[in-house]
């Protein structure tokens, strides 16, 4: 180290360490946007995870390694998981802090105040839980939360974040750091402002968005249980009188068989939200929205086990999981119907 310069004048030149952990589709993607702005290879934290994901994350600047060697690096670490895993995380990097020399500084290893995000579909009671966990440490805990899909080169996701109104110059530098690096941050702030906001935009998003996927599945299963010609009478209705609602369907459904196992979670999630918001009747709907997507994703899985892990679904393909056979037959009927090729006649699209 030059013995002209302080640790401070060190912190302020240097670029921030981020981690995220996660490299799912959506993790992936954000560290590789990071990386892509340059923000630096991107931590994160590999045990246990398939030859798969690895060399996703090989291939988004992700670099493997201990929670320990990031917490004791790392300015930022964004958890971007699954929302059933998204507690043990923050378990995992709060432990790590506590049980850490993270709060130590050398003047060879001067380092800046930790910052956990976590960015998962989680109610506001869960990430006031997970905020307890980081009292009295060295880090501070930003609630996040990300709605829209991956970024790509057309697309960049919202960023929610806020935090505890004790933290706001946290927040204000989080919010620059992510918008340096090509992310689209949004802070929550203002009068009441606090931990649980950020989550409370996604499980609203996600039950309109998601819950509207769920009504639309369970409608089209319904529907072609009674019949496949009820199901075509209930295209041509929605035609008549909802046609934006055949263009979601076309859009959103299709979409959402091979990530159905991942909505599960997340509409229990919106179920307690809406309990926590006094809305006890309304949870109802969001457990049987989590259900119909375990249905999706148990028959998703158990064609990935007879076709291949990621199997090419096709229109005809008869299996004994008849669930995403109908649901994508009828959405092409719909495709059929939107382009006004169906105006005569509207029969399954297989026998």
């Amino acid at each position: 180290m030059n013995p002209n310069h302080s640790g401070s004048e060190i912190l302020e030149n240097a670029n921030p360490i981020i981690s995220v952990i996660g490299a799912g589709a959506m993790g992936s993607q954000i560290a590789h946007r990071l990386f892509q702005s340059g923000a630096g290879p991107i931590l994160t934290n590999l045990d246990g995870r398939s030859p798969e994901t690895c060399k996703r994350a090989a291939a988004s600047g992700m670099k493997d390694t201990s929670y320990a060697d990031i917490v004791s690096r790392a300015t930022y670490i964004l958890s971007v998981v699954p929302p059933r895993d998204a507690f043990a995380i923050a378990k995992i990097i709060a432990d790590t802090v506590k049980s850490s020399n993270a709060e130590e500084t050398t003047p060879s290893q001067p380092r800046t105040k930790l910052v956990f995000i976590d960015c998962n579909a989680v109610n506001p009671s869960s990430a006031k839980q997970m905020a307890k966990l980081f009292v009295n440490t060295s880090a501070t805990f930003i609630d996040g939360a990300i709605v829209g899909g991956p970024p790509s080169e057309v697309y960049n996701p919202g960023l929610y974040i806020c935090a505890d109104p004790n933290n706001q110059a946290v927040l204000d530098e989080l919010e620059a750091t992510l918008e340096k690096y090509g992310l689209q941050p949004f802070s929550l702030k203002g009068e009441g402002a606090g931990i649980g906001d950020a989550s409370a935009v996604k499980m609203a998003n996600s039950g309109i968005v998601k819950g509207t996927i769920a009504l639309f599945t369970s409608m089209i299963l319904a529907s072609y249980t009674s019949s496949p010609s009820t199901s075509q009478g209930l295209l041509h209705s929605l035609h008549i009188s909802q046609s934006t609602f055949i263009n979601q369907m076309i859009r959103l459904v299709p979409q959402m068989t091979p990530k159905a196992y991942r909505f599960v979670g997340e509409m229990k999630e919106v179920a307690k939200f809406t309990e926590d918001q006094g809305l006890e009747d309304i949870g109802c709907i969001y457990e049987g929205a989590a259900r119909i997507f375990q249905q999706i994703a148990n028959a998703h899985e158990a064609r990935g086990r007879e076709h291949g892990r990621n199997p090419v679904y096709r229109i005809g393909e008869r299996s004994e999981h008849d669930e995403i056979d109908v649901l994508l037959a009828v959405i092409e009927n719909a495709r059929i119907l939107e382009a006004g090729e169906g105006g005569k006649s509207w029969g399954p699209s297989f026998k």
